[in-house]
């Protein structure tokens, strides 16, 4: 763990700490630091991680990601996509256009 974070954390109690900004990714999670809020900086922004129990042991990096998913696919998974909304809208329409008649009451 980082010198300079255990400091901090102990200096502080967690409901009044607020969130304690660290670019430590490597520190691993220790018990003392359950129910404080770190800000982990992952390369642009510092992304806020709240520490609960099941995280201890772990890295604080493992829980603020570098990087980010767009899709896989590119022209095909678009022909696909497209075709699949033009199917969901003309689905809706037939549905639309014949509402379901309901049964003739009996006297």
């Amino acid at each position: 763990m980082d010198a300079k974070l255990l400091k901090k954390v102990q200096a502080s109690k967690p409901a009044s700490a607020g969130v304690i900004k660290t670019w430590a990714r490597a520190s691993q999670i220790s018990p003392e630091m359950v129910g404080y809020s770190f800000g982990v900086h992952n390369g642009k922004t510092h992304v806020e991680i709240t520490v609960s129990e099941e995280m201890v042991g772990h890295r604080l990096g493992e829980f603020s990601p570098t990087k980010k998913f767009i899709r896989h696919g590119g022209k095909m998974q678009k022909e696909l996509e497209s075709k699949r909304q033009a199917s969901e809208i003309a689905a809706a329409k037939s549905a639309k256009e014949s509402p379901a008649k309901a049964p003739a009451k009996k006297k």
